[in-house]
């Protein structure tokens, strides 16, 4: 069949099509950190999403928003210098202010006027000249302001050690529910081929007359739901796959990649009362509450200050004139304001900021309780996945001997079909209860890291 024009557009278009999505592809796997088909540690993985996780740059990016106004509050103790230059063209009557816009430091003149037409002429009018203030005291609203912004910088930055110690834990779980997804699957791969031998024995010993016609459609049953299972435990190991793409901050940019960490487990020789008092001090949410009690404190020297008044020096010099006439004129001196009354505002003002500081004050008290129950929680949890790891460990010997015997047994014409297809069931079961229970340990390992907050310096540790 000829081309036609039509056929040709549809070839150009296809063509183009698969271009910018190999392009695209291309894209995909070179902004990744990973490398397609890398063999990646838990520590790689928290790493990776410390660095590129969404949550953790808007914490951190906050934190320094927070950090600048530290700076805008200390520019306050600065000089503050004002510059200014006018030219105007306008009348002068003689009896009102000379002819410049007001500006800070540099206040209007009284003019002897030209003493002309004093609705049509008009004159040059210029002025040019600098302005100081410099503050001196003002019983301590400033300083607070300062000492308030820096607490608040340093609550911000205690938020973003949350935020990082809270993915530090998401990113272990995933990494640890993928690795024993992936090994679950593994071990129903592994099923369904042990029943493909046992369909095709029990095939050979039916048509040989040695067992009964059901015994193959036994088997054909086992085998069916060793795929249903198997299909499962592939969907699940997918999802875990997704799940973890997204705590490492990647989507869809992840390519394929593999895991070298592996499910192990160890005892617990450590003590409970050490792991609290590290906690205690460590915990990245106490420290955000404890400097937001200090800015709160601030905030109470800031009010207080206004009971008192405020000193500072200013400073200035300017040259302004008409036509040909030009002015000199500087001043220095002081400048002291002090609110007489002002409705009371003061006292209340004073009594808000302390009830603020003692309900803080309460939240810490109320949050060190649930770091002690939470550390011991987390303690228990490990303590009792090492126990779910042996008792794991004996039932899958168990059945693993049990697997076998059932096998002696059909092969040697003692055993029945349901007899090997039971012990099948419960071996499989066993081997991935028995990777959960590895899994569950280093689960429970990475949430006592996180209410201890011994997630993150190893974290960081490892990050460099």
């Amino acid at each position: 069949m000829p081309y036609t024009r039509d056929r040709q557009a549809a070839l150009v278009a296809l063509l183009l099509t698969l271009l910018v999505r190999a392009a695209g592809a291309r894209a995909a796997t070179t902004d990744s950190p990973i490398a397609s088909g890398e063999a990646i540690t838990v520590g790689r993985a928290v790493a990776i999403a410390l660095q590129f996780h969404p949550a953790v740059q808007a914490a951190q990016a906050a934190a320094n928003a927070e950090s600048e106004r530290v700076g805008e509050a200390r520019a306050a103790l600065l000089p503050q210098v004002e510059g200014v230059a006018q030219y105007l063209r306008a009348t002068d009557n003689g009896i009102g202010s000379a002819t410049y816009l007001s500006e800070p430091g540099f206040p209007r003149v009284p003019s002897v006027g030209q003493h002309r037409n004093q609705l049509s002429d008009t004159f040059n009018n210029y002025l040019a000249g600098l302005a100081a203030y410099q503050f001196l005291f003002d019983f301590g609203r400033t300083h607070g302001v300062v000492t308030q912004r820096r607490a608040e910088a340093d609550a911000a930055e205690a938020r973003s050690r949350l935020v990082q110690l809270d993915l530090v834990l998401q990113v272990t779980e995933s990494y640890y529910d993928l690795l024993a997804a992936r090994q679950i699957a593994h071990v129903f791969r592994e099923a369904v081929e042990q029943r493909h031998e046992e369909l095709q024995q029990a095939e050979v010993k039916s048509q040989a007359g040695l067992k009964p016609q059901i015994d193959t459609y036994t088997a054909r049953a086992g085998l069916a739901r060793a795929n249903l299972e198997l299909v499962d435990a592939s969907n699940a190991s997918a999802a875990a796959k997704i799940t973890l793409d997204n705590a490492m901050g990647l989507g869809e940019s992840a390519p394929e990649y593999t895991q070298s960490s592996s499910l192990s487990y160890a005892a617990v020789t450590e003590r409970v009362d050490p792991l609290i008092k590290a906690a205690l001090t460590q915990r990245p949410d106490l420290t955000f509450l404890i400097d937001q009690a200090r800015a709160a404190g601030a905030r109470i020297d800031q009010f207080r200050s206004d009971y008192l008044p405020t000193v500072g020096a200013a400073a200035g010099y300017s040259v302004r004139g008409q036509e040909d006439q030009p002015g000199n004129n500087y001043y220095a001196g002081l400048i002291v304001t002090w609110p007489i009354f002002g409705g009371f505002i003061t006292d209340h003002e004073v009594a808000e900021a302390k009830f603020r500081q003692e309900a803080i004050e309460h939240d810490i008290r109320d949050l060190r309780q649930q770091v002690v129950l939470q550390v011991q929680r987390s303690f228990l949890s490990l303590q009792a996945s090492v126990e779910r790891v042996h008792q794991a460990e004996q039932a899958l010997d168990a059945s693993r001997v049990e697997l076998e015997l059932a096998n002696k047994r059909y092969e040697n014409g003692l055993g029945s079909i349901i007899e090997l297809d039971d012990a099948q069931q419960a071996f499989t079961r066993d081997e991935a209860q028995h990777v959960q229970a590895l899994a569950g340990f280093s689960v429970a390992q990475a949430a006592l890291d996180r209410d201890t907050a011994r997630g993150l310096p190893t974290i960081e540790a490892a990050a460099q």
